[in-house]
């Protein structure tokens, strides 16, 4: 069964919401890796909106799982994070209008300045992750870039509007998977996974792991971070 990232940049959301010292994301991080998280991700955006350069350099000194950080290919993003050193970078598409990523990588249509990231990243012994809809077209292109690692852009299944649309989704995820793990990828998977639509793609054989983020510092409104962790954890693995 698959591994959970917990993502907390929405701990910081609130933080900054008020422009303040709490919530703090470092604690976040420290009550996840204890309530079960096989990883950290967190996402220094360029409008730095939520997590800070500060909170990165923290995190790094203080995960003992793995901190995955998400990042553009930005090269102010890029050199920082050759400084923060994390245990995995995945690259994601970046919109400073957008609310949330709203799509995977266009791998193939940036194909040579993410080539040139994910070697720059890789000479500094980070994994290199990169996150793409579930395409064939783009699964191909990603094993061009070297990069040893794809995360499978789950929004379309999240977001789907009726069962059938789901599970329609479902089967191109699965496909996916499918065309990743005999192109040598490790597979992980994720945006808009809920407590409710986990199981379905937690049941997919050959996926590493989900990375999840929203609808867990949502429910640890109500129950707590250290609960809402061991819930996600425990329906992932069942």
């Amino acid at each position: 069964m698959p591994k959970l990232g917990v993502n907390i940049d929405h701990i910081a959301t609130l933080r900054e919401a008020r422009k303040i010292f709490e919530p703090d994301p470092i604690k976040g991080a420290e009550i996840a890796q204890k309530a079960g998280a096989d990883s950290i991700v967190a996402h220094l955006r360029q409008d730095r909106r939520h997590i800070k350069e500060s909170d990165m350099f923290k995190m790094r000194e203080i995960i003992t799982t793995r901190f995955n950080m998400e990042m553009s290919v930005n090269p102010e993003i890029v050199e920082l994070t050759l400084k923060i050193k994390p245990d995995q970078a995945t690259l994601v598409p970046e919109n400073r209008q957008e609310i949330t990523t709203e799509g995977g990588l266009d791998v193939i249509s940036n194909f040579e300045r993410i080539k040139k990231v994910v070697d720059d990243l890789k000479t500094n012994d980070i994994i290199v992750n990169l996150f793409i809809d579930p395409r064939a077209d783009q699964i191909e292109a990603s094993k061009q870039t070297g990069a040893e690692a794809i995360e499978l852009h789950t929004g379309e299944y999240s977001n789907a509007s009726s069962s059938n649309e789901e599970d329609r989704y479902l089967q191109e995820i699965k496909e996916a998977v499918g065309l990743g793990l005999s192109s040598g990828f490790i597979v992980h998977a994720g945006h808009g996974l809920n407590y409710k639509n986990v199981r379905r793609i937690a049941e997919i054989k050959g996926i590493e792991e989900l990375n999840i983020g929203h609808s867990i510092i949502s429910e640890a409104v109500f129950v707590g971070l250290r609960e809402a962790v061991s819930e996600m954890k425990k329906l992932i693995t069942l």
